[in-house]
């Protein structure tokens, strides 16, 4: 018999959040008539925006008070037929567990794990190095006996009309400068040196970016540096709002970053520029791609489908990608792969996406 209620539980950053919404297409595939809500952290429900089937969006902070975490739990606890942890956490099994009397999620392995496969009627193994994100949650729906709908959910909403305006109707393309994190950051210079290029291949450079204090400043030097009809619209839309945008360019680059998720999803010619992170799990997921494997390997740039994922390089040991967060091992440091990696081989990569003739 098919749940009334279920719920997806996938409290981690907005770029996982993201992923798992091929799990949300097949359990409403599968289940039509159910209520399927999701409990993600604060600030990350946004790139659920208009998931068919989807019902309610609960949101926790990451650190929440007591008081918050109880609350939640009273509002959970035994609510669902069935409940699904999409992250290995402690908190996402706990939380499902509690949702739900029939419970599955993903665990990672080891002893010290083996409390969470006690609690759960389906366990999945979770696996960080050769298994991408979207397969990795796909699996829950394996687990479940229901079919798979291996589609990344990309919202969308109305451009803003003064955004509208400033738009036109010339051909654009999108540049999204800066992750959230340092270490994932390409080259200024070469972003710079990639926007004239597009100046000069017909397309008008547009920035995009989130409301941070830090991205804007970027962005604004950047519109500073590079042709002057820029448009910079960091910090100007929404995460649908950016959907609708990346629906009508006709190319996007960007780093390691949701941005670069949701303009793979929606089909656009992308640019993905990797470094240390690990493209065989984090790698775009091309709008067209259903196997199991990977689209990526671990090492090296490639081809598929709609997006080009260039990964830079590095004399470094051990190599790239070194799945470490900068060469300094923090979230603010450097890449020296990525701030290296010269913004020829973004062109080249343009080129080839756009049908244009190779340069000389």
């Amino acid at each position: 018999m098919s749940p009334r209620r279920a719920l997806l539980v996938a409290p981690r950053r907005i770029g996982d959040v993201l992923l798992v919404t091929p799990l949300l297409a097949s359990l409403h595939a599968a289940w039509p008539q159910a209520r399927i809500d999701a409990l993600v952290f604060a600030g990350t429900g946004g790139v659920l925006e208009g998931q068919p089937g989807l019902g309610e969006i609960l949101a926790i902070d990451e650190r929440p008070a007591l008081r918050d975490h109880l609350r939640l739990l009273a509002r959970i606890a035994g609510r669902y037929d069935v409940a699904l942890s999409a992250v290995p956490s402690d908190r996402s099994t706990l939380y499902a567990r509690i949702a739900a009397r029939q419970a599955a999620g993903v665990v990672a392995p080891g002893l010290q794990q083996r409390w969470k496969r006690v609690l759960l009627g389906h366990a999945v193994p979770f696996d960080d190095l050769d298994t991408h994100s979207v397969v990795q949650s796909l699996r829950l729906a394996d687990a479940l006996g229901i079919g798979r709908v291996a589609r990344v959910h990309v919202a969308s909403a109305p451009l803003p009309a003064p955004v509208e305006a400033e738009l036109g109707r010339d051909p654009f393309a999108v540049i999204h400068p800066s992750p959230r994190f340092r270490y994932k950051l390409w080259s200024p210079d070469a972003q710079v040196d990639f926007a004239h290029w597009l100046q000069a291949a017909g397309l008008r450079p547009v920035l995009t970016g989130s409301a941070d204090a830090r991205e804007r400043e970027q962005a604004d030097w950047l519109a500073q540096r590079m042709p002057a009809n820029t448009l910079n619209l960091c910090g100007r839309l929404t995460l649908a709002q950016l959907g609708r945008l990346l629906g009508l360019a006709r190319l996007y680059a960007g780093p390691d970053t949701v941005a670069t998720h949701l303009a793979a999803a929606a089909g656009v010619p992308t640019i993905a520029l990797f470094g240390p992170s690990n493209p065989v799990k984090w790698g775009p997921w091309p709008v067209d791609w259903t196997d199991d494997a990977s689209p990526w390997s671990r090492v090296g740039s490639a081809r598929q489908g709609n997006v080009w994922l260039i990964q830079g390089e590095a004399d470094c040991a051990p190599g790239v990608p070194c799945l470490a967060e900068g060469c300094d091992r923090h979230i603010d440091s450097g890449s020296r792969c990525l701030e290296s990696l010269p913004a020829s081989r973004a062109i080249d990569a343009a080129r080839e996406l756009l049908g244009l003739p190779a340069s000389d």
